[in-house]
């Protein structure tokens, strides 16, 4: 059954004449007659009775119309939703964001985002690094902000380099290590861990500390940076953050050095995935803010290639 034959059928009804009904549906007679015939033939029996200039509903025709009656207004509803859909001014965007990056480096780039794009509402999906990128690439979200200090680049991504965020010690006041300027990791040999669970750095920094012969006993562990935060003030030991997550004035950061950790944060999209205006707006958008003080860093190293171009 297809819906011009219910079309076809209604007008049929209501005129109780194929040569209006075909006017009606601005068709011919012929065509209209043929694909009655064909619904006839799904339903298995006539529905109407044609007597001479009369038509008037068979058995089967009374029985068969309050059904087709309601199949063609819900389709018609459903075209009204469509039209309403697609022309509606507001637009949705999910944005994987994750979970360790401080608001207040996003914060100012969604403001300017919403002064320029006010018809584009921002829903925000928290999660860790990995998770993250899974709800990307599974199209749960359509862009992500994020990083992998763990591996490599994706083939499957298209990165669009923010900012790089030094990762830092974290220590309470009265700490033996608050006077040094900064802090080694054989500095913390015996010391005691407060962990943060969500820490993309995680299985690196334990790699890293392994070689190094460095044992830390892990006395708490959160995936609540302000609970870390404050186990930390409250002296049960060390922790290590990114440096712009630190927002607990009872505590007191360091760089950590030889090695030092730092995390390049990305705006991601999956490659060859057709892009909505909206992700394109928010791209257009980061590529022009300004990151702790400084243009993105794809806009830097960019910038940098064309001056090394034009030495050469």
């Amino acid at each position: 059954m297809e819906m011009h034959q219910v079309r076809y059928f209604l007008a049929v009804c209501e005129h109780l004449n194929f040569t209006q009904a075909a006017r009606g549906c601005h068709v011919t007679q012929p065509s209209l007659t043929r694909a009655i015939q064909l619904l006839e033939k799904e339903f298995g029996g006539r529905l109407f009775h044609r007597e001479r200039s009369r038509i008037r509903l068979t058995e089967l025709g009374r029985i068969v119309r309050p059904y087709l009656q309601e199949a063609w207004d819900n389709m018609e509803v459903a075209r009204q939703q469509a039209r309403d859909h697609v022309s509606s001014t507001t637009t949705q965007l999910r944005l994987a964001i994750m979970c360790t990056i401080a608001p207040a480096l996003l914060i100012q780039l969604f403001a300017r985002f919403r002064s320029s794009h006010p018809d584009v509402k921002l829903e925000l999906i928290d999660g860790t690094a990995q998770s993250v990128e899974e709800q990307l690439v599974a199209s749960s979200a359509e862009i992500a902000i994020y990083c992998r200090p763990d591996r490599g680049l994706d083939s499957r991504l298209n990165y669009l380099p923010l900012f790089r965020e030094q990762m830092m010690i974290v220590l309470p006041h009265t700490h033996r290590l608050v006077s040094h300027d900064q802090i080694e990791i054989s500095d913390l040999a015996g010391e005691k861990y407060v962990q943060r669970s969500f820490c993309e750095f995680n299985d690196v920094v334990d790699s890293v500390f392994d070689a190094r012969g460095v044992d830390c006993e892990t006395v708490y562990r959160s995936d609540r940076d302000d609970w870390v935060l404050a186990m930390i003030a409250s002296g049960f030991g060390f922790g290590f953050f990114p440096k712009y997550s630190i927002s607990n004035p009872d505590v007191v950061a360091r760089p950590l050095v030889n090695p030092e950790f730092w995390r390049e944060v990305s705006l991601t999209t999956v490659k060859g995935r057709p892009y909505s205006r909206a992700v394109g707006a928010l791209v257009h958008v980061a590529m022009r803010s300004s990151w702790l003080g400084e243009v993105p860093l794809a806009v830097r190293n960019l910038t940098a290639e064309d001056g090394r171009a034009a030495d050469d």
